[in-house]
Formats: structure tokens, sequence, C-alpha cells
């Protein structure tokens, strides 16, 4: 049985890899301007929707589960897209804003974890990594007015945590992959 998420281990390992990287440039640079944490919001968003939808496509094509891949996305573009446009947005908005997709994303998440479980160990990387969202969602909601600079390093914490949970997860379907039947790919030599 090809399973698609394992076929596709390398879209989680790209989300990581950017979620990695933002973190890293939120602790670099705390001070960061209302203005670019709207546009660093709204560039991770829309990264995470579009392979998200990419995902959902590939899905529809295998005779798989796509609904959650496709809500994701739909909520990922959105959220970016709002962002975008409306650069100016108040921070107390952006708060929100932000908040609503690290909770649906992370509702998501969990329930793909779910599924998951049946066929795949590790599929509680998932999990967590939706715990962290609606966690990192939850925080961001309960203390809107906190600065900016608090708000870009409690984002760029997340968005690492979040990155390197995906990376593992990401690797690790990548070797299950591999050991299935049928796979393309040879098994490496040890």
């Amino acid at each position: 049985m090809t399973f698609l998420l394992a076929k596709n281990w390398w879209s989680l390992v790209i989300r990581g890899i950017v979620g990695i990287v933002l973190g890293i440039l939120a602790f670099a640079w705390p001070s960061v301007t209302v203005g670019a944490l709207v546009l660093l919001f709204g560039a991770y968003a829309l990264l995470d929707g579009i392979v998200n939808l990419v995902g959902a496509v590939r899905a529809v094509g295998a005779h798989e589960r796509w609904g959650a891949l496709l809500f994701e996305g739909i909520i990922g573009i959105l959220a970016a897209l709002v962002t975008i446009f409306w650069p100016a947005i108040t921070a107390l908005v952006l708060v929100y804003l932000i908040a609503a997709w690290a909770i649906i994303t992370g509702v998501a998440e969990i329930a793909a974890a779910i599924r998951l479980r049946r066929h795949v160990a590790g599929e509680w990387l998932l999990g967590i990594a939706g715990v962290l969202s609606i966690i990192f969602g939850v925080i961001i909601a309960a203390v809107p007015l906190v600065g900016v600079v608090v708000m870009a390093i409690w984002f760029g914490a997340y968005a690492f945590i979040f990155g390197v949970v995906l990376l593992a997860l990401g690797f690790r379907l990548r070797r299950w992959h591999h050991r299935m039947p049928g796979s393309s790919v040879p098994l490496p030599v040890s």
C-alpha cells in the first residue's frame, strides 16, 4: 500500500526547514517591525497553505483522504492574503489572526496524526506539532497586547520547534517509505 504522506515526506521536510529558518530569523532580529512581522507571517502561511493544497491535489489523485489538507491549505492561503493585502493591519488584529491560524492548523494536524497512526510509527510527532500549534495560538490570544518584540520571539520559538518536529517526522516518513514494498527508491546499503 502506497501511503501518500510517506510518499510526499519531502513536503514536511520543506515546511520544517522553513519553520526553523523563520524561527532563527525571529530570534536574530527580535525588534522586527509590525510590517516585517506581517510579511514574515504572510510568507509562512502562504507557503504552508500551498504545500497543503498540493498535498490535497495529490491525495485526490491517489484516491486518499484530502479534506483536512484542503481545509488547512485554504486557511493558510486566506491568512496569508489577509496579511499581505492589508499590511497596515493593527498589531492586535494580527495577533488574533495568527492565533486563529495556529489553533485551526493544530486541530487539523492532530486529526491527521490520529488517521496516520494506523499506518506508520512516529505519528505522535505530527500530533505534538498540532498541540504546539494550539498552545501557541491560545497563549498569544490570551495575551494579545504583548509587545511586538515579545510576539516576534514567541513566533520564532513556535516556528523553530514546529520546524524541528516536522523535519523529524519528514525524515521518519522518508525511512518508512523507502522500506515499503514497491518503493521506487532503493534501500541504502548499510
